[in-house]
């Protein structure tokens, strides 16, 4: 690849880097003590670039005055043949090569969205047992609160795991994104969990009754109620919510659980 077009790259990634971890765009890719690791990154790739690049026009422009004052200079001298016999000079590099450009520019001017239900619909539900599961001490109680604001976690662990039931005839109130289901009619309040990155996220998912699916990918919040399926201490139980109020919201600063 030719310098030059290394010496670009590296500028358009050091500035797309900074741009999306200099906003909050950065917690759609990664967790938030992150942050200061994508910075560095980012100053230093940029600067390696902007080194590059002056080193390069430095060289060329040292260069140029040498081949002015060539004997052959303009004589149609043809270039030299190289170890393999040919007769044309490879230094130069591929234009094409600047095609590499354009997916980190594009990088640069429209970032990609956070990850969202087509992630989640290829994502198994796993609701890990917790610790609180294996003592006799169980599970603390709930908050009080009517309905109860809870993570999509406190709820897959507490209605799957929790065996005194403390969901039963308890209004909630879950936010998260909306999942299709496979058959007509059946759809998730989804959370996609990172543990470092986008790369290594998974769903959380709890399926809706009682109420017909919003656009999917919209991020919403369902007050309702835990609906018992028999789906119980079982890694991969789908919980499900009997919903008597499904409002629009917009999404949060930090998508993921």
């Amino acid at each position: 690849m030719r310098r030059d077009v290394q010496a670009v790259l590296l500028i358009l990634i050091g500035g797309a880097l900074l741009r999306i971890s200099l906003t909050d765009m950065y917690l759609r890719y990664v967790k938030d003590g992150l942050r200061p690791a994508l910075i560095a990154a980012g100053a230093i790739l940029l600067l390696v670039g902007l080194v590059s690049a002056v080193r390069d026009g430095i060289q060329r422009r040292a260069v140029e005055p040498a081949e002015a004052g060539h004997p052959h200079a303009g004589d149609g001298e043809p270039p030299a043949v190289d170890d393999a016999g040919h007769g044309h000079d490879h230094a130069a590099g591929p234009r094409a090569a600047w095609l590499l450009c354009l997916p980190v520019l594009a990088l640069f001017l429209i970032a990609p969205p956070a990850l969202g239900s087509y992630t989640a619909s290829r994502s198994d539900n796993v609701v890990a047992k917790p610790a609180a599961a294996n003592n006799d001490a169980g599970f603390p109680a709930l908050p009080p609160g009517n309905p109860l604001p809870m993570t999509l976690a406190d709820f897959l662990i507490r209605s799957v795991w929790d065996t005194a039931a403390p969901l039963k005839d308890r209004d909630v109130q879950l936010t998260g994104f909306v999942t299709p289901g496979k058959s007509a009619g059946t759809w998730y309040v989804t959370r996609m969990v990172i543990s470092c990155c986008a790369a290594d996220a998974f769903a959380r998912k709890i399926e809706v009754h009682g109420a017909a699916a919003p656009p999917t990918d919209s991020w919403v919040t369902v007050t309702g109620r835990w609906l018992p399926n028999g789906q119980v201490q079982a890694d991969d139980a789908m919980p499900a919510l009997t919903a008597t109020k499904v409002d629009r919201v917009p999404m949060p600063k930090e998508p993921y659980e």
